[in-house]
């Protein structure tokens, strides 16, 4: 009898075959058989040796049902896997986890959706289960391959779709989680496994639009259906990065910067930007530094790309920077501004030369020039970003840095010729000063920097194209405005109480003081010339006006307070005399110039006669020639000039007289302005002397031409004996720091101590000598009379 037979064989077979037997039902519908489920828990448990037998025939069951379509016991073959899973955790279970892995990767490879994610949800409980005992040999490399092709399923049914892609990242998430931390396991950050996980993350976030797009309304939506591909795929990535250690953010990053490439995600930049928040947010913050670098690095290697994908790239590394604000960017500063900077001067030559080799004009790919002009913008607003993200010290190395790159004429500095090269030069001076621009309006600091920055700067001020005087007139205006004052004097105008600006005034600072004394005749010497050039218009003495303004609330104290004074007037006789033939409308803004700024700094010095005068002038100007105010002059012709009366000019007599009475030195304020030679720039302003000069020699004024001698004459004199003096003083210095760079320690300590015994104290401010020449000193120098060695000095 057949069934004597089978139930004869049946009693011998194994115990735990006939424990795995008994939990399947007749009726696979039913379900589990509990009761027998927690037998053979028990026996599990009571036995851990048979734990691995156990698995490896459940899985041989599972194979078959899955190979004959009995999809109910396939379940019920998972789910006491799963019970089984939960509840042991002795040694032997390293092999009955081969065998639970056997059978969720049968499930995997099937065709069938449900099978699929059936599997997926067991390995996903797997994978939130800490083992007690370490394994050295399990693979997941299988689970990495398929769960990433079930994140781009492409199935006909949107729904079984999204279930199926849903599955793939959640199982990627279990991957991650199981492996990430186990040093035993496999090594999850490897290229291999990153270049497959981030990219499929990233493929359903990029789809998340199409998700909403289905949605009927957030409010008809349950908790369950709110979930969609694109939020667990962003769930996930920021767990992936948060788990990212140092040597780790490379390989989890690059994968990204592939994938935005291979989809041409960085135009529109919208996803882009969106991705590297993700990232910026979610890694530590102490490697953020490693991101921008990553950055950097993937814009260099794309510099021959289009310029719309370059642009993407600096926006992202914009938004990037603002949130590693918290973080850092890195030891390697100024190679963050060196490869912006790098990048900008590529521009020019792509959109001057219309090829991306630089060398051969006309090359296979098109250049639009507006893209390459919206590339420039992107590069100068993210200049400003990094910068923000600084402290003070590191701006202002940046801002040196930035200004040494400028191309300006000078011995160190060699311009390219031509008139290609002029192009390539001023579009590198208008690039360069508008990022300088940009870290500018973060800080206030101009009595910090270097007087080298501050000399290739005002240097630019004197330049020929009237964009670039503009930018350095912003640029200083940026640096003296500590209180936020500047927009209130961004339009010239004769305000009759000022009051009504509220302007934040505090009291100068002994740095300011210092800073004015060594800087300041330079500083109006600039103004001054600035003024003389032809091609200003409106905007340039907005700014001449705004610099002098904030001068005088920033920097001034009463010295400072006369020479603007003196500035101003000096500003109206140019005008008036004319020696350098301005146009009409240079010399009516001039007047207007003058009135609006001895307007308010009659209202600030708060001297009644002196603010008399300035009104009784203005308001005879608003009657006699409107033209002549601020008011008037932009919106007015210009008329003749040549037969101004004395009441509507400024009269410096009367100003010195009144501003005398009230403590002011009046015998400054009665000297007329003459700009004073001083730092770099010198032979400019010769040449401009000497062009003076010629023009005069042609036609000496006839009504009075000794006063013209004069004025033509001191200026030279002053100016020639200067060079010479300036000349001295920076070769020996050179020689000072050329001694102390190579000369032996010996030698120097030796030269240091006979100078300061042999050296005398210096002169009285009387003339008078402290000490006879050459006799021996019987008592001490005091401190504040020994000259130290100069390299000692600040």
């Amino acid at each position: 009898n057949p069934a004597c037979v089978c139930g004869c064989c049946g009693a011998l077979r194994p115990r735990y075959k006939r424990l795995v037997d008994n939990i399947f039902p007749e009726d696979p519908e039913d379900g589990l058989v509990k009761t027998n489920m927690e037998k053979l828990t028990f026996y599990a448990l009571s036995a851990p040796e048979k734990l691995d037998r156990i698995g490896a025939y459940l899985s041989e069951k599972l194979i078959r049902d899955v190979s004959r379509h009995r999809y109910g016991y396939v379940c019920i073959a998972m789910e006491a896997l799963d019970q089984l899973l939960m509840a042991c955790h002795c040694q032997s279970i390293n092999l009955f986890v081969e065998s639970f892995l056997k059978m969720v990767a049968k499930l995997l490879e099937s065709e069938k959706p449900d099978l699929q994610i059936l599997g997926t949800n067991s390995f996903v409980k797997f994978a939130n289960i800490e083992e007690d005992t370490p394994s050295y040999h399990r693979s997941y490399d299988f689970f990495v391959s398929r769960f990433s092709e079930m994140c781009h399923s492409s199935h006909d049914d949107m729904d079984t779709r999204t279930k199926i892609r849903m599955s793939g990242i959640k199982g990627l998430q279990g991957v991650v989680r199981k492996t990430v931390n186990d040093e035993l396991q496999a090594n999850i950050w490897d290229p291999q496994h990153m270049d497959k996980i981030v990219p499929s993350l990233l493929f359903n976030l990029q789809h998340a639009e199409e998700t909403e797009s289905r949605s009927p309304s957030p409010l008809q939506t349950t908790e369950k259906e709110k979930e969609n591909p694109a939020e667990l795929a962003e769930r996930c990535l920021r767990e992936l990065l948060g788990r990212a250690a140092y040597g780790n953010i490379k390989n989890a990053i690059k994968p990204v910067l592939i994938h935005l490439d291979n989809h041409t995600l960085w135009e529109p930049k919208t996803f882009a930007i969106h991705c590297f928040k993700i990232i910026m947010y979610s890694i530590q913050p102490q490697h953020s530094h490693l991101v921008i670098q990553q950055l950097l690095s993937h814009l260099d290697a794309n510099s021959r790309s289009a310029a719309t994908v370059r642009a993407g790239i600096v926006e992202v590394l914009s938004e990037a920077a603002v949130i590693a604000a918290s973080g850092s960017v890195g030891p390697t500063v100024l190679e963050v501004f060196n490869t912006l900077l790098r990048q900008l001067r590529l521009s020019i030559d792509y959109a001057l030369t219309g090829s991306y080799d630089c060398a051969i004009a006309g090359g296979t790919k098109i250049i639009k020039e507006h893209e390459e002009r919206m590339f420039q913008e992107a590069v100068i607003k993210t200049t400003g970003s990094f910068a923000s993200t600084l402290p003070t010290y590191q701006r202002s190395e940046v801002m040196l840095f930035i200004m040494s790159k400028v191309p300006l004429p000078s011995l160190h500095h060699p311009l390219d010729t031509g008139k290609a090269g002029e192009n390539r030069n001023r579009l590198t001076q208008i690039m360069l000063l508008k990022s300088l621009l940009q870290v500018t309006n973060m800080v206030n600091m101009l009595t910090a920097l270097p007087s080298s920055f501050l000399d290739r700067l005002l240097s630019a001020a004197l330049m020929e194209d009237a964009e670039i005087r503009l930018f350095v007139l912003q640029i200083l205006i940026s640096f003296i405005d500590r209180h936020g004052n500047k927009h209130k004097f961004q339009t010239i105008s004769t305000i009759s109480d000022i009051s009504i600006l509220k302007l934040k005034v505090d009291k100068c600072s002994r740095q300011d003081t210092v800073f004015m004394k060594k800087h300041s005749q330079q500083l109006y010497r600039h103004m001054y010339l600035t003024c003389k050039e032809e091609s200003n218009g409106r905007a340039h003495y907005e700014a001449i006006y705004s610099l002098l303004a904030l001068t005088s609330i920033e920097l001034a104290n009463e010295e400072v307070v006369v020479d603007l004074i003196r500035l101003a007037l000096a500003m109206q006789e140019l005008a008036q005399v004319n020696e350098d033939n301005l146009p009409l409308y240079s010399r009516c803004a001039l007047y207007a110039l003058g009135a609006a700024y001895l307007n308010l700094i009659s209202q600030l010095t708060t001297v009644p006669a002196f603010c008399q005068h300035i009104h009784e002038v203005i308001e005879m100007r608003q009657k006699e020639a409107p033209y002549l105010l601020p008011e008037g002059v932009f919106a007015e012709k210009p008329r003749n000039l040549d037969r101004l009366g004395p009441e509507i000019l400024f009269r410096q007599s009367k100003i010195s007289e009144v501003l005398g009475g009230s403590g002011y030195n009046s015998d400054r304020l009665s000297t007329p302005y003459i700009p004073q030679l001083t730092g770099t720039g010198a032979e400019r302003a010769l040449r401009c002397q000497g062009r003076e000069v010629g023009r005069q020699s042609g036609r000496i004024s006839t009504s009075k031409p000794p006063a013209t001698f004069l004025k033509v004459k001191r200026p030279l004199t002053i100016r020639s004996n200067s060079v010479a003096v300036e000349e001295q003083e920076r070769e020996r210095r050179r020689q000072v720091v050329e001694k102390f760079q190579k000369a032996p320690f010996e030698e120097i300590a030796a030269h240091c101590g006979s100078s300061s015994l042999d050296r005398r104290p210096p002169p009285s401010p009387s003339g008078t000598i402290t000490a006879a020449y050459g006799q021996p000193q019987s008592h001490s120098i005091p401190v504040y009379e020994m000259k130290f060695p100069d390299l000692c000095v600040y």
